[in-house]
């Protein structure tokens, strides 16, 4: 088995992720939670559990009253006088997914916390639209910085505006880096070879060898790595990787239930399966309910990215979180330290999810 690298500083942290796990809801809840939001429809309950789980792990949001300005830089050193420094955040779209809204309440909290604002602007991938906020946002004396993001990990071609200003880029990485093949910008990503590795090895440990994985679309980032991962996590337990083992799915429900009849079908059907998201984990818990099929006892599944419906199958999903939360707070933070410093080495930052362990692993 290869050793996993050491923890970073980053990663022993306590994150809003390890308070939404402890605690069995979502990033958003928590989120709703600790910024004291009224007007939602959490229990009492809820909220306690939320609040003792955020106590006992040592994690609260700092108090935002005695935020500091952001700091100062050259050239464009302070926002205007007497204004709140402001950070863009251009993304492609939101209303598709969920994982967009929570990376962009990790870009506000931690902007928050420092004394910005976050001002969103969703472009549809629309070329005129981006163009039009960045002409009207770069010329705002209050504007920073800018968090540059997609709702799916890929390469962009980063607007040659932008390299004027603070960047980081979030959920994606320069199509076209600097000469030698230094970046150019600082970006946040998913850490997915890891995740697809992490989700294979927990079936592995659970004694499992004819594991079966519905992935995604193969044109997405997100689904060639969780690929890489299962079939690095398959090498390191000496087991030949099985073509006849995958499928590929589109992201929902439907794909991983018919996928699912097909695979159980085979002359040796799988004992378990890896899905490359937690909606076609669901088709698949489905379609073995319908071959009578006992989970975890029978056939083992584990999804990937731990939305709200993972903690409400029959039984819970085990699954993986995909950071998003955590994915957004971090860039703003290195963007205000690029601010801070705008000759500091610009860096490609992977953050790992984390497995969350509930009953379909046996």
């Amino acid at each position: 088995m290869p050793a996993k690298a050491p923890p970073t500083e980053l990663a022993r942290r306590v994150t809003m992720t390890d308070v939404a796990t402890q605690a069995a809801v979502s990033q958003s809840t928590v989120s709703l939670v600790l910024n004291g939001m009224t007007g939602t429809k959490l229990s009492d309950e809820t909220r306690a559990r939320v609040l003792r789980v955020a106590a006992e792990l040592g994690y609260r949001l700092p108090d935002r009253r005695g935020a500091a300005a952001a700091p100062g830089r050259r050239g464009r050193t302070r926002a205007a006088a007497g204004s709140t420094p402001l950070i863009l955040y251009l993304v492609d779209e939101v209303s598709t997914s969920p994982h967009p809204v929570l990376s962009i309440d990790g870009a506000k909290d931690e902007a928050w916390n420092q004394g910005a604002l976050v001002a969103v602007f969703a472009t549809r991938s629309n070329a005129g639209i981006e163009a039009a906020v960045l002409s009207t946002m770069l010329a705002n004396p209050a504007l920073i910085g800018v968090v540059y993001s997609t709702i799916f990990t890929r390469q962009v071609s980063v607007p040659p505006q932008l390299g004027r200003v603070p960047t980081v880029l979030l959920n994606c990485s320069e199509a076209e880096p600097a000469a030698g093949g230094e970046p150019r910008f600082s970006s946040v990503e998913p850490s997915e070879v890891l995740g697809g590795f992490v989700a294979t090895e927990c079936l592995l440990d659970a004694g499992h060898r004819r594991i079966a994985f519905i992935n995604g679309e193969p044109w997405m980032d997100a689904a060639r790595d969780r690929l890489k991962g299962y079939r690095r996590a398959l090498a390191s337990a000496d087991i030949a990787y099985d073509a006849a083992l995958v499928r590929e799915g589109d992201w929902h429900v439907a794909s991983g239930h018919d996928h699912t009849l097909a695979l159980m079908k085979r002359p040796k059907p799988p004992t378990a399966f890896f899905c490359a998201n937690d909606l076609m984990a669901v088709g698949c818990l489905e379609a073995l309910r319908q071959l009578g099929k006992q989970v975890p006892h029978d056939v083992a599944v584990i999804g990937y990215d731990d939305q709200e419906i993972a903690r409400h199958t029959s039984p819970p999903l085990t699954t993986l979180v995909l950071p998003n939360y955590e994915m957004g707070r971090l860039a703003v933070e290195m963007l205000l330290a690029q601010v801070a410093a705008p000759d500091g080495r610009r860096r490609r930052v992977k953050v790992d999810g984390r497995l969350v362990p509930r009953q379909t692993v046996g």
